[in-house]
């Protein structure tokens, strides 16, 4: 029996542009598995390269606090758009934000087993959950640490849907200081670019070999010989590189450089250098892979 259904076929085609048949082949082809489908679909060269799967409408927000020495972001899901909002719902992420600055609190694990305002993080989400009347969570949370040397800044879209950090390091402090603007520009690229990765290290062998093999499936089915493969290879990952990574992204405020070269023109008008060296990307709702009506239960489900 299948383990996909029409919907899933729905969602890729979304993802993808394909057609719905061939949508419809991938599925059966990968037993379902989505990510295996798109994969199936690129090999064949149908459709365009899709997101990771798991973007649902989910609802929330996306919450940032940002000065000299720290950077934290963060996502806090509520059930409807309608309390993401309520100004109570605002005050709440206000204050989560807040406490998980205060507190040093890397990820959403140390938030939610740290005690806020004398109770149990626990407690404190029970009471407001109350008070808005839907259930919240606290899913998703990271920090960005400064030093002397390291500059950190990032950006929240105005509708609170996604957020980004980022850090340089960089020769002097006074260059840390000068290139702080210049890293929330960079902060807006990456919320609207969505790079997968900061850089070529990020990236696991095994994401390598699986784009050199797509690549070579689609140079075969455009008829190139196999003879010439391993040499058109390399020119095709460094194009997968510029598309994927922060750093050699085209820049979108200024497309003849890269994001890597912005940065450094940056740090020379401050007589200095700096180099990207975290990078971090929350958009609201991704990788919780259930139906937009079953957003509730998921919810309920991390608050358990």
């Amino acid at each position: 029996m299948a383990n996909f259904g029409p919907k899933d076929i729905k969602k890729l085609r979304e993802m993808t542009n394909a057609g719905m048949m061939d949508c419809k082949q991938a599925l059966a082809a990968s037993d379902g598995d989505m990510d295996e489908a798109v994969v199936w679909l690129r090999k064949k060269g149908l459709g365009a390269a899709a997101k990771k799967a798991g973007k649902v409408a989910s609802e929330g927000a996306i919450v940032m606090k940002v000065t000299d020495n720290k950077a934290v972001l963060g996502e806090i899901n509520s059930q409807t758009d309608f309390v993401a909002q309520n100004d109570k719902f605002q005050a709440f992420t206000t204050a989560v934000i807040e406490h998980a600055y205060d507190s040093n609190l890397g990820d959403a694990e140390a938030l939610n087993t740290s005690e806020i305002n004398g109770q149990p993080f626990s407690e404190f989400m029970s009471l407001h959950i109350s008070t808005i009347g839907e259930k919240l969570v606290a899913r998703r949370f990271a920090t960005i640490e400064a030093s002397d040397n390291v500059a950190v800044n990032g950006y929240v879209h105005a509708n609170g849907k996604v957020g980004v950090i980022v850090s340089a390091q960089c020769d002097s402090s006074d260059t840390a200081e000068a290139v702080k603007n210049a890293l929330k520009d960079i902060s807006m690229h990456a919320a609207a670019m969505a790079p997968r990765f900061l850089d070529e290290s990020k990236i696991g062998a095994e994401v390598i070999e699986q784009e050199k093999e797509i690549a070579r499936a689609q140079l075969i089915k455009e008829g190139k010989p196999e003879a010439i493969l391993e040499k058109i290879l390399p020119g095709k990952i460094k194009r997968f590189l510029q598309d994927n990574t922060l750093v050699e992204q085209k820049f979108v405020m200024n497309d003849k450089m890269s994001v890597a070269e912005y940065l450094s023109s940056a740090a020379k008008e401050a007589g200095g250098t700096a180099k990207l060296v975290e990078y971090i990307r929350l958009e609201l709702g991704e990788g919780i892979e259930v139906a937009e009506e079953d957003f509730a239960a998921e919810v309920a489900k991390q608050m358990a």
